[in-house]
């Protein structure tokens, strides 16, 4: 039997960088995690342990830090794509680059809360944002070949009522009750297309991220799966600039507690949070006409 080696890569995974831009008195925040990896030409390194064309991955870390600095980090999207044409175009052993970038969000904490301080003079202080992670990943190859993913996740949404689950099937192991009213919760984990390099990746990522909610609480949802087509098709037919969007949304259970022990009624106003298990949804959504992904979703 022979044996070969088969697809691999290497990089640096989660560096955290936080960058301050001081503007006088006033400060701005990004703070991210960014995950390198790069592939080519490195069979040698896997069968005789030959690291000529090894990049190492300090060296990985080592240009995230120093691109911050450089370079700043606006959107990004593009600070992944800075980084990933970086390593392609700079070392011909490098055939591709996958950069995955994580945005934390910050709020300023406002000067109109304590002006008697002097917060007006004094905008350096910032509350970490209990939302969502903004996502990209980039991949880009020494053929000029792009993709760019934008996305977010950890986004948490309810509806407390116009959610309905029932006609599914049933057999001998069934004992979930269909409902015609009921709580749907969701923790969206969502990943868009970009159809074309040099989108307004700030402006896209808004509208999008709009568009996502409102699909949300505007439909009377019989399922899960239902909402997240809807939420997809809206993305879709708003904004011409993606082709894609795929979808990670697990159930998040709200059932009805029993109250009768204690001569109590429940019309749907207490529900017990149920942690784990949970269903789990998956999909995509995509437009009929949308270009091959080639790489986008290794």
């Amino acid at each position: 039997m022979t044996v070969i080696l088969g697809p691999n890569r290497y990089g640096k995974a989660e560096t955290r960088v936080v960058r301050v831009v001081r503007d006088g008195s006033v400060h701005h925040l990004k703070d991210v995690k960014v995950s390198t990896s790069l592939s080519g030409d490195t069979e040698a390194v896997h069968l005789r342990g030959d690291n000529t064309t090894v990049l190492p991955t300090d060296t990985q870390k080592n240009t995230v830090f120093a691109f911050a600095r450089k370079y700043g980090i606006d959107q990004i999207e593009d600070f992944a794509l800075l980084l990933a044409r970086h390593f392609v175009g700079s070392h011909p052993a490098i055939h591709h680059a996958r950069v995955e970038i994580e945005e934390y969000l910050w709020d300023r904490v406002p000067a109109h809360e304590a002006p008697h301080i002097g917060l007006s003079r004094r905008q350096h202080s910032f509350a970490r944002n209990g939302k969502e992670v903004r996502t990209c990943v980039v991949h880009h190859d020494r053929d000029g070949r792009t993709t760019v993913l934008s996305g977010l996740k950890d986004l948490v949404v309810l509806n407390s009522t116009a959610s309905e689950f029932h006609g599914f099937i049933e057999d001998e192991y069934t004992t979930l009750p269909p409902t015609t009213d009921r709580i749907l919760a969701t923790e969206v984990d969502a990943r868009w297309r970009h159809t074309t390099g040099g989108s307004a990746y700030g402006k896209s990522y808004t509208e999008v991220r709009r568009c996502l909610l409102e699909a949300f609480a505007g439909t009377h949802s019989l399922s899960l799966q239902q909402t997240l087509y809807a939420m997809g098709k809206r993305a879709l037919d708003t904004r011409r600039e993606i082709c894609e969007i795929r979808f990670v949304m697990p159930n998040r259970h709200h059932f009805p507690v029993d109250l009768t022990p204690f001569g109590l009624d429940n019309d749907n106003e207490v529900f017990y949070a149920a942690d784990r298990p949970y269903g789990l949804i998956e999909g995509s959504v995509l437009r009929e006409d949308a270009p091959d992904a080639g790489f986008a979703w290794e």
